[in-house]
């Protein structure tokens, strides 16, 4: 009789199998597709890595519940239990490398502003060096940020500015810092004083007034992508924690699918010795 916990098994692993399916769909999409942002071609390599992953391990899933392979299943509880202590290492890690970098509240201002400083040395040596800001500056004007800014809010006047919620990629790449004390023509557009930047800080003289570059090459900038992937970080964290607790209940019914495959063999060799 096939066993409750095997076809469990099978259900859970056949949409795994689709998951990894349209991850590799997803890859070979951005690979072939001429009209794709170099945004989504970061994406192709991990997503054609994860969905392979996906694949395969659902299929070895999949095939030893179907044909009662113990010697599958052990193999796939092998892989299983490797996700999992890597999803909790991975949850701890994500934890302990965002627990700095809260935002500064500004004195009459309804946003805050971000300094590299505040954030983990790790998140500054890793995610925002040379090598990568490039490709991180390109898809923020790939996503338009500040243009979004500044086509919204061209007209406001500074005092309503300043009362604006702005998120940390806004805060950071499409203004100057406030300590800079420019002064403000619109949102994206702000004149040096004649006497220059009330401060000698390197952002004030990275700012530019051309669209295409604003602060983007600024501290504050990489602050705020920092602040960004802190937030969203963590929120992923939290997501890791429902799948981890998803993948140890399948992990868990794999087990008993392999404990009941035993069971059936040694039932089978006990009835094929029997007396008739």
């Amino acid at each position: 009789m096939f066993k409750i916990s095997n076809t469990v098994v099978v259900l859970l692993n056949c949409c795994t199998l689709v998951v990894g399916l349209a991850a590799i769909s997803a890859s070979v999409y951005f690979h072939f597709h001429g009209e794709a942002t170099d945004c989504q071609r970061v994406l192709q390599t991990p997503l054609l890595i994860l969905g392979f992953f996906f694949f395969v391990v659902s299929l070895l899933g999949i095939i030893g519940a179907c044909c009662r392979l113990n010697s599958i299943l052990y193999t796939y509880l092998a892989v299983m239990f490797l996700l999992i202590l890597g999803l909790i290492a991975f949850t701890v890690f994500a934890l302990l490398v965002t627990n700095k970098g809260v935002g500064q509240a500004m004195s009459g201002r309804g946003y805050k502003e971000y300094r590299l400083g505040d954030f983990s040395h790790w998140l500054q040596r890793y995610v925002i060096n040379g090598k990568n800001w490039d490709k991180i500056k390109s898809c923020l004007l790939e996503a338009g940020v500040c243009r979004s800014l500044g086509s919204d809010n061209n007209l406001l006047k500074v005092a309503d500015f300043y009362k604006l919620n702005l998120t940390p990629l806004q805060s950071g790449c499409c203004k100057p810092p406030s300590y800079c004390e420019f002064i403000y023509k619109n949102a994206t557009f702000w004149e040096v004083p004649k006497s220059g930047p009330a401060v000698p800080d390197s952002d004030c003289t990275t700012w530019s007034n051309k669209q295409e570059k604003l602060c983007y090459d600024c501290k504050s900038c990489k602050g705020g992508v920092l602040a960004n992937i802190r937030k969203e970080w963590r929120r992923f964290a939290i997501f890791n924690s429902c799948i981890l607790v998803f993948i140890t209940l399948v992990y868990c019914i794999g087990c008993c699918a392999t404990r009941n495959n035993r069971s059936d063999f040694k039932y089978s060799r006990y009835k094929g010795t029997g007396n008739p």
